[in-house]
Parts: structure tokens; C-alpha cells; sequence
């Protein structure tokens, strides 16, 4: 990793190395292009290949979903067989070890009880005048929850997705999730999905299966919502179909931010930062500490562990694009640093984490202390790994209960409020010129006065 010091650099250098590119900013490969000619017949932009599947999904159905699926994931579907079927869901539970198992059972459990202290209630409160106000909370009807293919079964982002759907109260959660040319689902993706909840899994992946999940096919239902994290693609049709569904974010490559002062160990910090690196090529790595002495003790470490890591090609790609160590002129401007990149993830490695605690205003989630690493959050804790990236924890939250939850207001008003609020109501609305509007109270208040 490269370590520079921030006085050196100066604040628009040290801004720019912090900052993650969004989805739009996302740079066109050659490979990418020659992708596009041969699944397309010509070069095509990413928001130019998800249009084109969202709308043939949405005009052709099934029959565009199963073509992509083949096209883009060696898939080969039938309308029959895009649902995993209940001989598959027993083949791939017989498959999982009694321990994994029991993993998934403890994860579960953690997951459930943090997001069930998360759930808010209805409330009804009377006025003085007699007048009922409240808010009405219910729980969605039906979500999409999509979870990621490719080399790492993401079984812990199926229970983070489904969980607190399920606490929430969600009438049914349906998974998405490609497969390959096998046809068949990782089965401990599936293990993770039944002890989940998960009621129905569908082996399509990419911005096909948002599509079909905004849409609906003739045997795929329109969900209310969808969440899950997913590449370019997944994220691009997400934004693209939102507004007919629900989204929770539009999630970017993973990434991490420490901040260390001299008392940190080297080893765990190397140990974390190499957990996001080996995640993705274009995952973020960051260690900002005022410590030139860990600075280079870290640098050493992440070299020699990197030999051992069974993804260390991805690592290594990761670090060399978006690994940067910036040594600050003290731990007080390092989280100034740190509310300005947002991170998805933050470790305090400091001699007093809660004590500093009150710097951080902007992370998707915060780890105090050298025991509790991000990785733990990852899995087990219990609160949602499904961040904010891209520096959108400014103004974003993790996913939660209430991302599965809809308000309504309860307004009933009496005779009482209506003579005391109803004239300032008119005046309002005979400002915006909505003279409809005061009428309707106007006649109220007229009908009432002649009683």
C-alpha cells in the first residue's frame, strides 16, 4: 500500500484519494466492449446494455429472462425450472455439514434479535380538543431480496437481506440469485435461505432478474421492494426500475477505513484491511493513523500476509488501485478525514475508541477496538452488513426492519379542531390559490355552525 502524509499532499489531493467514483463515473473497459459486440452485435455503455434487458424483460417476459440468463450466465432455464424446486431444496440442505449449520443458526439468531430492537410500533394520541393523530405501521407484502453469484457464496448477505424482512413482518420474501451452467444453486446459499425464511428462490441473477422483480413475468410475481448489493449492472437497473419498486441503496464496491494511533496492532489492522481488499478489484483499503512508525509497520505486514491469501490476486489489484495509508498530523484530524470519505465501514483502533466515539459522524457501521474487527460485523454481531457506500453514509443508514416497513398517518378530527384549526387551513390553501381545498373545510365549518 502507498503511504503518503497529508500535509505533504495538501486537502484537494487527500479529498481525491478518499473519494469513491459513483455508478455514472464508472470507467468503460475494452473488455467490456468487446463483451458488448458479442452478446449485442456492437459496443454498448453499461446504462446502454441495462436499458435494453429492462425493456425486453418488461415487453417480453419469461422469454427474455431465460435468454439472458443463457447469454450472460451459461444458464440453461425453462419457465419451469427458474424456481429452485423442493428436490432441490432437500439435495442442497443434505449437502451442508452439521457445523455450517449451526453457524448459520447462531448468525440467525444474533441478526434476529438486533433487528427486532429496531421495529417501531403504531401509536394513536388523543388531542385536547378530542382529535385522533397517529401514524399506522405496516409491513410490506412482498420483497425481492438479491444476492450476489460469482466465486464467493455470499451466504451471510442472505441472511442479512431476508432476516429483517422476516422480523419486520414481510408477507413473502422471494431471492433472486444466477447460476451457472449447471443449473443448480449453490446449496449453501439455499441452506442459508431456508433457515432465513426465504419463501421462494429464483437461479436468475443480474439486471434480468431486477427486471423481472420490478415488472413480473407470467410466473414471476412484481415485488414491492427489492435490496441486496450486486455489480454494475444489478446496481444500474436497481436505480433504473426504482420508483415501480422500493430500492434500499444503490450499493458500490465494498470498503474499509481505519483509524489507528500507535497503540494499534499492525498485524490486526493488515489483517482488516486485506478482509475488503480480497473482496473486489475496485474495493477500497484505508488506514489513516498519526503514527509514521505503524504506518510502515502496517505496509510490511500487509505484504508478507498477502502471500497466504487464496485471493491474493484480487488483493493485490485492490491495494494497488484504491489502498492508499495517509498519516495525519494528529487522530483529530484523521476523523475529519473520515467524516469526509463516509466510509462503508470504520475501525477505531485507538487507546480510547469510545472516547473518540463522538468524532465520527459519517460511517455505515463502526467497530471500537482492536477485539471487535469488521469481519465480525460481517457475520455474527447481529447488525446489517448491507452499508452505504460512496461516501453515502453523509445522509444513508444500513439496511434495517424499517427498510421493510411503510407509514401511514392516522388523522380524525372532531368539531372542536376543526373550529380552531379549520379557518387557518382555509387561509393556507387560498394562498396557493386551491380554493377547492378551502372549500371543503369551509362547508364543514358552515354545516356545523347552522347546528
Amino acid at each position: 500500500m502507498r503511504i503518503f502524509r497529508t500535509w505533504e499532499l495538501g486537502e484537494e489531493k487527500v479529498r481525491e484519494l478518499l473519494t469513491r467514483p459513483f455508478i455514472d463515473e464508472v470507467e468503460v473497459t475494452a473488455a467490456f466492449q468487446e463483451r458488448t459486440k458479442a452478446v449485442w452485435g456492437e459496443a454498448l455503455s453499461p446504462q446502454e446494455v441495462v436499458a435494453r434487458i429492462l425493456n425486453q424483460v418488461k415487453t417480453r417476459g419469461n422469454d427474455a429472462v431465460i435468454e439472458y440468463a443463457a447469454k450472460l450466465d451459461g444458464a440453461e432455464l425453462t419457465a419451469e425450472s427458474l424456481w429452485v424446486s423442493d428436490a432441490e431444496w432437500e439435495e442442497a440442505l443434505s449437502q451442508v455439514s452439521g457445523d455450517l449449520k449451526e453457524a448459520l443458526r447462531n448468525a440467525c439468531s444474533n441478526i434476529e434479535r438486533y433487528h427486532a430492537r429496531q421495529k417501531p410500533k403504531s401509536w394513536i394520541t388523543v388531542e385536547p380538543d378530542g382529535s385522533i393523530l397517529g401514524q399506522k405501521v405496516t409491513p410490506l407484502d412482498r420483497v425481492g431480496i438479491y444476492v450476489p453469484g460469482g466465486s464467493a457464496p455470499l451466504v451471510s448477505t442472505v441472511l442479512m437481506c431476508a432476516i429483517p424482512a422476516r422480523v419486520a413482518g414481510v408477507g413473502e420474501v422471494v431471492m433472486a440469485s444466477p447460476v451457472g451452467k449447471s443449473g443448480m444453486m449453490n446449496p449453501h446459499i439455499l441452506a442459508a435461505a431456508h433457515l432465513a425464511g426465504v419463501d421462494r428462490v429464483l437461479k436468475v441473477g443480474g439486471a434480468q432478474a431486477i427486471a423481472a422483480l420490478a415488472y413480473g413475468t407470467r410466473t414471476i410475481p412484481v415485488v414491492d421492494k427489492i435490496v441486496g448489493p450486486g455489480n454494475i449492472f444489478v446496481t444500474l437497473a436497481k436505480q433504473m426500475v426504482y420508483g415501480r419498486v422500493g430500492i434500499e441503496s444503490l450499493a458500490g464496491p465494498s470498503e474499509i477505513l481505519v483509524l489507528a494511533d500507535e497503540t494499534a496492532n499492525p498485524r490486526y489492522l493488515a489483517a482488516d484491511l486485506l478482509s475488503q481488499a480480497e473482496h473486489d478489484p475496485e474495493a477500497a483499503a484505508i488506514l489513516l493513523t498519526d503514527s509514521s512508525s505503524l504506518a510502515e509497520e502496517v505496509q510490511r505486514e500487509i505484504a508478507a500476509q498477502l502471500q497466504d491469501l487464496g485471493r491474493k490476486a484480487i488483493a493485490e489489484l485492490s491495494l494497488a488501485k484504491n489502498g492508499v495509508i495517509l498519516v495525519c498530523r494528529d487522530m483529530k484530524e484523521a476523523a475529519c478525514w473520515a467524516n469526509s470519505c463516509a466510509p462503508e465501514h470504520l475501525e477505531l483502533c485507538v487507546a480510547d475508541p469510545f472516547g473518540m466515539l463522538h468524532l465520527i459522524r459519517h460511517a455505515g457501521a463502526i467497530f471500537l477496538g482492536a477485539i471487535g474487527c469488521e469481519p465480525i460485523g460481517d457475520y455474527i454481531a447481529g447488525p446489517n452488513h448491507v452499508l452505504p457506500t460512496n461516501g453515502t453514509a453523509r445522509f444513508s443508514s444500513p439496511l434495517g426492519t424499517e427498510d421493510f416497513l411503510k407509514h401511514s398517518s392516522i388523522i380524525s378530527y372532531t368539531k372542536e379542531g376543526l373550529a380552531r384549526f379549520g379557518p387557518d387551513a382555509i387561509r393556507l390553501a387560498e394562498v396557493e390559490g386551491l380554493g377547492a381545498h378551502a372549500n371543503a373545510i369551509r362547508i364543514r365549518l358552515e354545516t356545523l355552525a347552522d347546528k
